[in-house]
């Protein structure tokens, strides 16, 4: 055994991976990737919400063959989940997003990468099967129109639009980890990397050597500001007009599928539809954003009921195979994992990825038989119930 799969060895399902990934990453890295906003009520309610529900098995069924294929928006995927749009991963990761995007290639699920990453978009759509982008508008029309000629010219097939971000967050948790956007060099920061040898060598050096300071690459049509700064600030200014009309312009000049990533309310999933959406993501951005929401999860009854036969996804506190099951009966078609992922990464790289993956499918897998299931599609509200 390579001292590589020894690591992972220890790494037996997503907890671990947390746990893994803070002792790996330095105090401002991690506590950017593990950051909720203000006190971490939307982040509890995102993993409280799964305990509303409860199995109810059935026995004696033949579960020999358990089948996780998915298909989703026309593409056949070997699981019912996939990989969350992750900013500046190629900071908690060596080349983060190609880590992440090549795992998911040969695991045949999709990636979905953030417009907030570090290496660009061009890059990774090379990839086979990377054909997921998620990006947060600029705030003209010119700049949205160059920034969907570029995406689609990298050749993404996906266009993923999130909307819970028309201000940054709270930043006082960022804040107290030492984290900033861009970071700011100081002692404190050069002692926090020091810290995590592994990190630094493995990580931080060898990008700075092979690649130079990374920049945001892909939030615009041009290359970004460098993600090490001592002086400037990231400008999100320019979001808070943006209303659905910039949603119909998106619909009008891109050619491929098109989802909404952010809704939690029935209201806005039925309007994000009537515009052409080919499906939307409910999420509450992981607890990042506005504290004290409601959970994806129990926003969904009645976000699957505004929208019948529709494409709905769902992300936000998901940890388990369980998990992923109680979000498909409530009418979920597919499921995205952020945080764990990027601790995988952070971990063990290309293999920590991998390792991930692997051990998501075979929870679900087993869950199902143990549901007495073997397909995803017969995952139904029958299988569960309320908890009273």
């Amino acid at each position: 055994m390579t001292r590589q799969q020894r690591r992972l060895s220890r790494i037996r399902n997503f907890l671990d991976l947390e746990r893994a990934g803070k002792r790996h990453l330095p105090r401002p890295i991690y506590g950017y990737v593990a950051n909720a906003a203000e006190e971490g009520k939307s982040l509890a309610a995102n993993r409280a919400a799964f305990d509303d529900y409860c199995f109810v098995p059935r026995a004696l069924r033949n579960v020999s063959r358990v089948s996780l294929e998915t298909e989703l928006l026309g593409t056949r995927y070997a699981a019912p989940f996939g990989i969350a749009p992750m900013g500046i991963s190629a900071l908690s990761a060596y080349r983060g997003d190609l880590a992440l995007a090549r795992a998911a290639s040969r695991a045949e699920v999709p990636m979905i990468m953030s417009g907030s990453s570090l290496i660009p978009m061009e890059e990774v759509a090379k990839i086979d099967g990377s054909d997921w982008f998620q990006a947060y508008l600029p705030g003209d029309r010119p700049g949205i129109e160059a920034l969907l000629e570029r995406i689609e010219r990298a050749g993404f097939r996906n266009l993923v639009i999130t909307v819970d971000y028309a201000v940054p967050p709270n930043p006082d948790n960022n804040r107290r980890s030492g984290f900033s956007s861009p970071i700011r060099p100081s002692a404190r920061l050069a002692l926090d990397g020091l810290l995590k040898p592994r990190w630094l060598y493995g990580t931080f050096y060898k990008t700075l050597r092979h690649h130079g300071i990374p920049h945001f690459e892909n939030n615009h049509a041009t290359r970004g500001i460098p993600v090490i700064s001592r002086n400037v600030n990231r400008d999100f200014s320019g979001r808070t007009h943006l209303d659905w009309d910039y949603l119909a312009l998106v619909r009008e000049r891109w050619p491929g599928n098109l989802v909404v990533k952010g809704i939690l309310h029935p209201e806005d999933a039925k309007r994000a539809k009537d515009h052409g959406a080919d499906g939307i993501i409910v999420s509450n951005h992981g607890g990042r954003q506005l504290d004290g929401t409601i959970a994806p999860l129990r926003a969904l009854p009645d976000v699957v009921e505004a929208v019948g036969d529709y494409p709905v996804m769902i992300d936000s506190g998901f940890r388990r195979g369980t998990d992923v099951l109680k979000a498909l009966a409530l009418g979920a078609r597919f499921v995205f994992f952020g945080r764990p992922f990027n601790y995988a990464a952070a971990y063990a790289g290309e293999a920590g990825v991998e390792h991930a993956i692997h051990l998501m499918r075979e929870e679900i897998a087993r869950d199902m038989a143990l549901l007495g299931i073997t397909e995803i599609q017969q995952m139904d509200k029958s299988r569960l119930r309320e908890v009273r």
